[in-house]
């Protein structure tokens, strides 16, 4: 069983390794990309960052003191502490945050940036990791967001506002903001190049997609909604739209609307309860996953849809939707039950939680299916890991030596902690993706909210129950964090130093 307290580390082994490294830095001056050497560089060409630390956690922190409310704290992932390397600081944080309660970490360390949430005021905070100072802070309009993403690009953000009632789309470059009507819309994801946004509604079997219009539309559609596209659902702003927000429909029809575009419009595609999008590596299709049983639909499943019609940045003309019957075709059920994906080439792992009856009571069991995209087939069916809330957003992340790493929230509302004799299992699982097995499945300290790998370290770093945690990626055992648990409620994680921006679990 895993500890669940922190276990004292002697100083002492510390010391040695640090003066070990300040050996090794000393006999290799000449080589800049080492660190701390005299270099100004130490990977793919990124400047040394001004805390000198190049393997780098950065942990969202809820309240960390009475005088604040949120905090970016760095940890040295290398060591495992939050002092640098040469113990010249008590501790490190992101200079210039001031949002409050900090809930989740867009990682994109290719681009060197982080965009930080918060849920006090919808706002994301773009965070520079080569200055490791805020760069900007992008205000959303509409208050408090269900699920919010900016591009790689940094030109647009997308925003899910559930209370506003609204899908917020803010073209950063032009300084404009579309506020789109959107009754209950809660999800929404956006595809690796930036150049799609699906919109998922509560209790909903349809997906929705924004566009931004050229000039030609714009013109063509001025007059008010009995010009706009007859597949659009809103235009705004309505008299002379920019953006239109539209429902994926068959292509049953079309004709040529004012602007002179053809566009095509039909039966509303249906899904079951459809929840969110993942893009498969070279960005052509988005897999919609239906989490059925799990949000009050009856078959959870993923299907397989080409982007282009949707790419916000073009007409419609630039492709088809499929038809119903196609829709169908492309359809795949998840019987473990699907609510979050992970696609890494042409296998797909679905995370979801499946229904159980357990004493007459109806509770749920976490399940991962593991996907063969080239085949449209379930290689591996069912494997059981941690319990969550059904619907709820999971987080998922590849690390070292083979492993995939699970992270629910509630575990101990499932079937496994209502049955076991011991109390149940944790929110954390580690799966092995050559072996197809589970490896660890930790005791219960509370929710998972973030995962990070440190890759090339053969370890990730979690925020569970509210504290961070380290693990390793060998065989799954829980390694020393006297030296990196904060102060506050750590809510997320992310690393910083990662080679790629597959290094997120925010996506």
């Amino acid at each position: 069983m895993l500890r669940l307290v922190p276990r004292y580390r002697s100083r002492v082994g510390i010391l040695k390794k640090k003066s070990l490294w300040i050996s090794a830095c000393a006999a290799l001056t000449a080589v800049a990309t080492l660190a701390g050497c005299g270099g100004t560089t130490y990977t793919n060409g990124r400047s040394l960052p001004p805390s000198g630390i190049t393997n780098r956690v950065m942990i969202a922190i809820q309240n960390p003191s009475s005088l604040s409310t949120g905090a970016l704290e760095i940890v040295d992932a290398y060591y495992d502490e939050r002092t640098t390397y040469n113990g010249s600081s008590s501790y490190i944080s992101i200079a210039g945050y001031g949002s409050s309660t900090p809930v989740s970490i867009q990682n994109m360390p290719e681009e060197q940036l982080g965009a930080v949430y918060s849920s006090s005021n919808g706002s994301l905070a773009l965070v520079n990791y080569a200055g490791e100072t805020v760069s900007s802070t992008i205000s959303n309009s509409n208050g408090v967001a269900a699920s919010e993403f900016i591009t790689r690009s940094e030109k647009y953000v997308f925003a899910a506002n559930l209370k506003a009632q609204t899908l917020t789309a803010m073209n950063e470059s032009a300084g404009t903001t579309a506020s789109l009507s959107l009754p209950s819309v809660y999800r929404v994801s956006v595809n690796t190049g930036g150049s799609v946004a699906l919109a998922f509604v509560e209790n909903s079997n349809y997906v929705y997609y924004p566009r931004q219009l050229t000039t030609a539309e714009t013109l063509g559609y001025t007059g008010g909604s009995s010009k706009w596209p007859k597949a659009a659902v809103d235009c705004e702003p309505r008299s002379t739209p920019t953006w239109c927000l539209f429902q994926m429909q068959s292509p049953d029809n079309k004709y040529v609307d004012n602007a002179g575009e053809t566009q095509y419009y039909g039966a509303p595609l249906t899904f079951d309860h459809p929840i969110k999008a993942v893009f498969s590596s070279d960005g052509s299709t988005a897999y919609i996953l239906s989490c059925g049983p799990e949000c009050g639909g009856s078959t959870a499943s993923y299907t397989a849809v080409q982007i282009s019609p949707m790419i916000f940045l073009s007409n419609q003309s630039s492709g088809l939707l499929p038809t119903t019957t196609a829709l169908a075709n492309a359809t795949v059920k998840i019987p473990g039950g699907a609510s979050n994906a992970l696609i890494d080439g042409t296998t797909m792992y679905v995370v979801g939680q499946a229904p159980q009856t357990v004493n007459n009571e109806t509770l749920y069991g976490g399940n991962l299916t593991v996907v063969d995209l080239s085949k449209s087939k379930i290689s591996n069916a069912a494997v059981s890991i941690s319990d969550g809330t059904p619907g709820a957003t999971s987080r998922m992340i590849e690390a070292d030596d083979d492993t995939l790493w699970i992270a629910m929230q509630d575990c101990t509302t499932g079937v496994r902690y209502a049955t076991s004799a011991t109390g149940g299992y944790g929110c954390l699982t580690m799966y092995n993706t050559s072996t197809n097995t589970v490896t660890m499945l930790e005791s219960y300290i509370g929710s998972a909210t973030g995962i990070a790998a440190v890759s090339g370290l053969h370890k990730i770093y979690a925020a569970v129950g509210g504290q961070v945690y380290i693990y390793s990626t060998k065989d799954g055992s829980s390694l020393d964090n006297q030296y990196v648990t904060v102060t506050g409620t750590a809510y997320d994680v992310a690393y910083m130093d990662a080679t790629t921006d597959s290094d997120n679990t925010v996506y």
